[in-house]
């Protein structure tokens, strides 16, 4: 009996070894065939099984990460990986694979950041808008007399002056130029063999004496002799004068505003404006415009204390004719086609537009009477408003004294189709129109055609507007009043103009008034108006 107990005992032992022998050697058998077929990768088991990224967002993730370290993106598709294949998750192991990929991400991000920097710190300068004046860390240490600018020593020098023009001085240079606050000075940092001075005044009426007695000049020089800078700037100066005719509409645009379009707006607001004569008021009242054209507040140069440092300086504004721009000599080919884009743009006029004879079907036309004040005032103007409204037309009557609020009266003018008004500044206000609109130009009486053409028959053509001048007749004009029917006024009016602008002025413009023939010449001016609006 004993011997039959050890014998069933040992056949139990060797069961169970044949048994262990058997799924020892299924597990490794299976290994063998995973490890062949497909070789594991052995993250922490701290991983958490997440979606993976499809090819989009990784491409997405791509482009917005150009600045990332190659090995952080290698250690992430890693992660990836092995996340995908190990669904075991330890919570204290998974806030440390949290905290890995925030490190990640920080080291990607500070890699970016300090790329970044470089850049910065090669390309860019202090700039006035960031009120570094003075500022040792950002200012002193970077821009000294012996140490200038760094972009400085990237631009070339130049120095040149262009005295041919008609209309205008200007100076233009790039290297070390430095504008001392306070004083008449423009200076470009030269070596001594090349010391030289230039003066001019920055205001576009050459040649005008009476507008050049209010603007003040400054001194273009080269020199080793200069002030040490407290403000850089990273972007270029325009120097202008607001002195002049400022305050007449019609010079604010032709003198100074047009000409400041065409040397500003090719930097797309990186430019800085330094202005001489500066009249608070008046760039207050146009400020609008000085906002869209520089991201800049202007430098008064009369009274800014510090030293402001460029690496291109212009010293004043080329103007081409009046009111108008000539493509051809212009930036980027501007027009005032152009200009007019962006007037609207600027005080965020409504009609880009001329109104069709669809859109007219619900209203009027509307027409807008410039009822000057003193002289070349429209003595019937009552009449001549009751014979638009009888036509069609609504009526807008208006003096044209803009004010401090351009943008108000600008967006009255954008609202009309038809603009009337005799010779004058009034007119002016033609920028503001919508391209395909009216101009009549009333003509007083004296041989003005020309200087009427010239001053807003040419501008409104280069606006894409319709225009239409009307000469007056002798009838219609206030100096039968004045002078004898046999006056070399009414038989020679060219005889005047041989004798200076004063005496044409003085005689045919400061002291005439108009009184429209509205029975029958007037009348077919506003019918082919509306044929304009019809076409």
């Amino acid at each position: 009996m004993v011997n039959q107990m050890k014998l069933f005992r040992n056949a139990g032992q060797s069961q169970r070894f044949r048994f262990v022998v058997l799924v020892i050697g299924c597990f490794l058998v299976s290994m063998t065939f995973i490890v062949v077929s497909r070789p594991l990768a052995f993250p922490s088991l701290s991983s958490r099984l997440r979606p993976q990224k499809s090819d989009a967002e990784r491409e997405k993730a791509a482009d917005t990460s150009s600045y990332s370290a190659p090995s952080a993106e290698k250690k992430k598709e890693e992660n990836l990986q092995g996340k995908k294949n190990h669904t075991i998750v330890d919570p204290i192991e998974e806030d440390k694979t949290g905290i890995d990929e925030v490190m990640e991400t920080t080291v990607e991000a500070e890699e970016e950041r300090a790329d970044q920097d470089e850049d910065h710190n090669r390309m860019t300068l202090p700039t006035v808008s960031n009120y570094t004046i003075d500022d040792p860390v950002q200012v002193d240490k970077k821009t000294t007399p012996e140490q200038p600018a760094r972009e400085a020593k990237a631009v070339e020098k130049m120095l040149s002056c262009d005295f041919s023009d008609p209309r205008v001085d200007i100076c233009e240079m790039s290297g070390d130029i430095r504008i001392p606050g306070n004083s008449s000075d423009v200076i470009f940092v030269e070596s001594p063999q090349r010391d030289q001075a230039f003066r001019l005044r920055p205001y576009a009426r050459k040649g005008d004496q009476t507008a050049f007695g209010r603007v003040r000049e400054l001194t273009v020089k080269s020199s080793t002799a200069a002030p040490q800078c407290t403000v850089s700037h990273d972007v270029p100066a325009v120097v202008f004068s607001t002195g002049g005719y400022t305050g007449n509409l019609f010079h604010d645009f032709t003198d100074v505003l047009i000409p400041l379009f065409l040397a500003a707006r090719q930097y797309d607001g990186e430019v800085q404006f330094v202005v001489s004569d500066m009249n608070s008021w008046w760039v207050y009242k146009y400020r609008l415009l000085f906002q869209k054209l520089s991201k800049y507040p202007p430098i008064d140069f009369d009274k800014d204390k510090g030293v402001h440092c460029f690496t291109r300086v212009v010293v004043g504004l080329r103007a081409h004719k009046e009111l108008s721009i000539d493509p051809a000599r212009a930036p980027n080919g501007y027009s005032m086609v152009d200009f007019g884009k962006f007037m609207r743009s600027a005080l965020s006029l409504e009609r880009e537009s001329m109104s069709n004879i669809e859109d007219l079907a619900g209203r009027r036309p509307r027409i807008l009477i410039i009822a000057r004040q003193r002289s070349r005032k429209f003595v019937n103007l009552f009449e001549i408003a009751q014979l638009a409204e009888q036509l069609g037309f609504e009526v807008e009557v208006n003096d044209a004294e803009v004010g401090s609020d351009v943008g108000q009266f600008a967006k009255l003018v954008n609202s009309v189709d038809v603009m009337v008004g005799v010779h004058g500044a009034g007119l002016t206000n033609l920028v503001f129109l919508p391209p395909n609109a009216t101009v009549i130009q009333v003509v007083p009486w004296g041989g003005l055609e020309w200087l009427s053409m010239l001053d807003f028959g040419d501008p409104a053509k280069d606006m894409k507007l319709n225009y239409v001048q009307y000469s007056i007749g002798v009838e219609e004009s206030s100096l039968t009043e004045q002078y004898p029917r046999d006056h070399p006024v009414f038989k020679d009016p060219f005889s005047f103009h041989k004798q200076g602008f004063h005496v044409l002025r003085s005689t045919f413009m400061a002291n005439q008034n108009v009184k429209l023939d509205i029975a029958n010449k007037f009348k077919s001016v506003l019918w082919k108006a509306l044929e304009h609006i019809i076409q």
